[in-house]
């Protein structure tokens, strides 16, 4: 197969990477099975964060606006992880890799630290959830003593032989997830009587418009389409429309968001909770309601949401560390790096900066989907990269000033919006999408001529 690294050979598992993941294409031979990727990627459905957000945008603006908007980015995320799945699959690459394409084998460093510094923080979130909710459930166990057991646990997950059974564990619990969902509501009315009061939650006077805020709110979780591509390349060419329409598609998010923030509405509506509205303060009210079974189930969902945040952070510090100081550490001393980084982190009271860098690191990962976008659906780009796009450090330029530029420029214009407040607040997430189109569209057909002077382009056998 001309133009693709060929690693070896370690089955058909999404575990199952390459040698050097971060460094080399995902050959033909190293691909899952459709049923072992969707099971390995529906871990990401399950977070107890969904279900925060669903409230929050029904708090907010109203359940009939939060309803609209999270059928709005349901669709809007099937139809751009759709067009990133069907590339990722044909490609083989990762972020970090097609980092190097838009931006340098340099400037790709920017992209990896931004995805893995993104999904440590949220490991630090979800690993949290588990933790207060144990050590509160039960006070002899302090939450340091709980911090660890988590982050004990959550690390050989992806190491070693251990990781091999990942689509295997998120397969088994994903039942135990829709069930527990499931008899969450089934319970809380019992319990408490239906009331058709989560039908009108939020304010009185609900924005007319306010479907868009919602909307827009959920461009700042567009992570998840960096999640997409890393996941997706393990996919196989003969499954790619399954993959793209139904794993990473819109069944997916109707599923991770629509239901979920749906069934958190209704919760907060029926159970009466204590402090503000939280993660923790939603799990806590499922426990007293459903007692161990309660807490078993918070376990599962922030194991399985955690299987890839721990994943994607350590594969990504791997890959940062290597284009920045040329080192490339093994996947377990990654894996326990970022294990150490998380306790610090949730022993630390840094949650309100942590919010803070989520919410800036939001922007650029706006601008960076913008550009994969405006990359993959270039008319005259295999012209320009050819089918699959040269990814040798010698053969590229350090930094790519067509994607920099458009990148840099397009999150500095999110950034000032956001910042500005008042109804620019609506804004900020598009117009840096916009921005970063633009740019983008006009400079890289200009700059990356290169490419094809200095290269020959690869193909696919």
């Amino acid at each position: 197969m001309a133009g693709i690294i060929q690693p070896k050979n370690k089955g058909h598992d999404i575990s199952a990477t390459p040698s050097d993941p971060n460094q080399e294409l995902v050959s033909n031979e190293d691909r899952a099975t459709k049923g072992s990727l969707t099971m390995a990627w529906w871990g990401v459905c399950s977070a107890m964060f969904y279900l925060v957000i669903g409230i929050a945008m029904a708090e907010n603006y109203g359940t009939k606006n939060a309803i609209i908007g999270l059928l709005i980015s349901c669709v809007a995320y099937g139809i751009i992880n759709g067009i990133i799945t069907r590339y990722a699959i044909r490609t083989g690459m990762s972020v970090a890799l097609f980092s190097r394409v838009l931006f340098g084998h340099k400037g790709a460093a920017l992209a990896t630290l931004i995805f893995f510094a993104t999904a440590m923080y949220y490991a630090v979130f979800e690993g949290s959830v588990i933790a207060v909710t144990f050590s509160q459930t039960y006070p002899s166990v302090p939450y340091w003593i709980a911090a660890l057991i988590v982050v004990a646990y959550s690390v050989p997950m992806i190491m070693g032989s251990v990781q091999n059974w990942l689509d295997k564990l998120n397969g088994v619990l994903l039942p135990f997830y829709i069930i527990g969902l499931i008899a969450a509501v089934v319970m809380a009315t019992n319990e408490y009587g239906y009331s058709s009061a989560w039908l009108s939650l939020g304010p009185e006077e609900a924005l007319p418009f306010g479907w868009w805020n919602v909307a827009v709110y959920y461009m700042g979780i567009w992570v998840l389409m960096m999640y997409t591509f890393d996941y997706a390349r393990y996919g196989k060419q003969e499954d790619s429309k399954f993959l793209s329409w139904f794993n990473f598609g819109i069944p997916f998010y109707l599923v991770a968001f629509f239901l979920s923030g749906l069934a958190g509405i209704y919760l907060v509506s029926t159970i009466p909770l204590e402090g503000a509205l939280s993660e923790v303060s939603i799990t806590l009210g499922l426990v007293k309601l459903m007692g161990v079974f309660g807490l078993i189930f918070v376990v599962i969902t922030q194991t399985r949401i955690n299987t890839a945040n721990y994943l994607l952070a350590t594969t990504n510090l791997q890959a940062f560390l290597k284009d920045t100081i040329n080192i490339q550490i093994p996947k377990f001393v990654g894996a326990l790096l970022i294990g150490t980084f998380i306790f610090v982190l949730m022993l630390l009271d840094v949650f309100a900066y942590l919010l803070q860098a989520l919410a800036y690191q939001g922007v650029f990962v706006v601008a960076w989907v913008a550009i994969a976008l405006t990359h993959i659906l270039y008319p005259k780009r295999e012209d320009i990269f050819g089918a699959v796009p040269v990814i040798d450090p010698q053969r590229l330029p350090a930094f790519d000033k067509s994607g920099l530029v458009a990148w840099i420029a397009a999150s500095i214009v999110g950034i000032v919006l956001m910042n500005l407040g008042g109804s620019w607040v609506n804004w900020y997430a598009t117009l840096t999408f916009i921005t970063a189109t633009v740019l983008y569209a006009i400079l890289m057909p200009k700059t990356q001529q290169h490419v094809l002077q200095l290269t020959p382009k690869p193909t696919v056998s």
